[in-house]
């Protein structure tokens, strides 16, 4: 009997041992961890720049802080904790109308964060840049489309004064004898220059969509998805309580805040004036692009109450300390919160 021939059999596929891999292998897997050294170092210098601009700030404005701190040590304290609480009802307040200009719903407490750590970037950036970076990068970091965050903050970029206006009419008609308060309003000579502004600036976006072309698509698509969502929160009651409550809100409260440091520092005007002193002060050169107002707003400020019955030394004190109250202390603890968010990638 013949044996049968002997056949090799090729081992499983398996088990058949694969070449070495290249060094020069470029595929993303193996070019992926060399970009992680640079992001950290990136998300690094993020955390630490904005305690680096507060000191700057810090140093630069030494001599204001010093003179609000020193004002601030015959201040009666029950008030200034009355005024602390209303500063915090203020970054309560953002964070209600934010939501309302989203129809996603929000992290309540990482938003609250946010708008605490974007009151810090505000401080630091002129026009409110800050705030609508942070609150940007924070709707974007929860999944929400950049057009449609972008359009959120348009909506609140324009419900925001809209409702200052409204509290100020409000104010009006509940106090029509408030001491003064309509000799501030604004006559003919004044609203004729910011109606001309208004309508050159929607004569220049007319003429950008117009001429540029390539800006006219991302515009013209932004300025869709605002409505739509502007429309579709509209029908929401409580989104547009949220919106509507917390702009007008976050107005009264800071307001409220002038009032209670005035109140501590004996300022012998009744605070419905001192309420209208802000409001309308903040709506008159609020638009100038200062970090957090600085400067024109308190200008403004000073020069209101002073017209409404005010020593000028103690309306002057009775600014610094409402800064001292909304900016400089929660200054350094805001710019430890958005470092804090940026390391843990809330932004």
């Amino acid at each position: 009997m013949s044996s049968l021939p002997i056949v090799p059999i090729a081992p499983p596929a398996s088990t058949v041992p694969l070449p070495p891999q290249d060094a020069t292998d470029r595929s993303p897997t193996a070019a992926r961890p060399s970009r992680f050294p640079s992001a950290r170092h990136a998300r690094r210098v993020l955390c630490l720049l904005p305690l680096l601009l507060i000191g700057i700030w810090a140093a630069d404005n030494w001599r204001v802080l010093h003179d609000g701190a020193r004002q601030l040590t015959t201040a009666d304290p029950g008030w200034l904790a009355i005024g602390g609480a209303f500063t915090l009802l203020c970054w309560i307040s953002a964070a209600f109308a934010r939501q309302g200009a989203i129809p996603e719903r929000l992290p309540p407490g990482l938003l609250l964060a946010s708008q605490f750590a974007a009151g810090a970037a505000n401080n630091v950036l002129p026009a409110g840049l800050g705030a609508h970076a942070v609150t940007l990068r924070f709707l974007t970091g929860r999944g929400i489309p950049l057009t449609r965050a972008t359009a959120s903050l348009a909506l609140y970029s324009l419900v925001k004064p809209v409702a200052k206006l409204l509290v100020i009419l409000a104010l009006l008609a509940t106090f029509p004898t408030s001491l003064g308060a309509t000799d501030l309003l604004p006559d003919g000579g004044t609203l004729l220059p910011i109606g001309v502004g208004v309508v050159a600036a929607v004569v220049a976006v007319t003429l950008l969509l117009t001429l540029v072309r390539p800006l006219r698509r991302p515009l013209l698509d932004g300025l869709r998805t605002a409505l739509t969502d502007a429309r579709r929160l509209h029908t929401r009651p409580a989104r547009v309580l949220a919106l509507w409550g917390g702009a007008a809100g976050f107005s009264l409260c800071q307001a409220a805040v002038l009032a209670s440091v005035g109140a501590s520092l004996g300022l012998p005007i009744p605070w419905p004036d001192v309420l209208f002193a802000y409001l309308a002060a903040s709506a008159a050169v609020g638009a100038v692009p200062a970090p957090a107002g600085i400067g024109p707003v308190d200008a403004a400020l000073v020069f209101t109450l002073a017209a409404l019955g005010a020593p000028l030394s103690l309306a002057a004190a009775t600014v610094v300390g409402f800064r001292v109250l909304t900016v400089w202390l929660p200054l350094l603890p805001g710019a430890l919160v958005l470092s804090l968010l940026v390391r843990n990638k809330v932004l």
